[in-house]
């Protein structure tokens, strides 16, 4: 069930990322050179699948270690550097999945901004329909 789970939050997850590169510009969810599909449509599937799971393996591994190393300048600054983080992260996505193209600093903090606020509604669908 636990697996279940993790597959289900991350297919929200890339359902999100698309959505979220779909209505904001700068980023793009492109062709993966390593996928030889022939539709492109699951080709930026199967992208933002991939940008799903190296965002929670980033979110998990390395989000911690920056939060801890950025204590004093979050605890300053009244948690907002965690934006900052966040934006960092998307940053290392770019960087890490062939395909998936962010512009900026800017525009990843906004990527970010906007990713939690589609999960958020997104996993809020999923609870009232395993309510019902």
């Amino acid at each position: 069930m636990r697996t279940m789970n993790f597959l289900l939050k991350l297919v929200i997850s890339a359902i999100a990322v698309m959505i979220t590169a779909y209505f904001l510009d700068g980023v793009t969810i492109g062709n993966n050179q390593f996928l030889t599909t022939s539709s492109p449509q699951v080709n930026k599937l199967i992208t933002a699948l991939l940008v799903a799971i190296v965002l929670a393996f980033l979110n998990s591994i390395v989000k911690p270690v920056l939060t801890l190393l950025s204590l004093p300048i979050t605890f300053f600054t009244l948690g907002l550097f965690l934006l900052v983080i966040n934006a960092i992260i998307i940053l290392f996505a770019d960087k890490l999945v062939d395909g998936f193209k962010v512009d900026g600093f800017w525009t990843a903090l906004w990527f970010s901004l906007v990713l939690s606020l589609v999960s958020s509604f997104l996993d809020l669908i999923k609870g009232r329909e395993q309510e019902e």
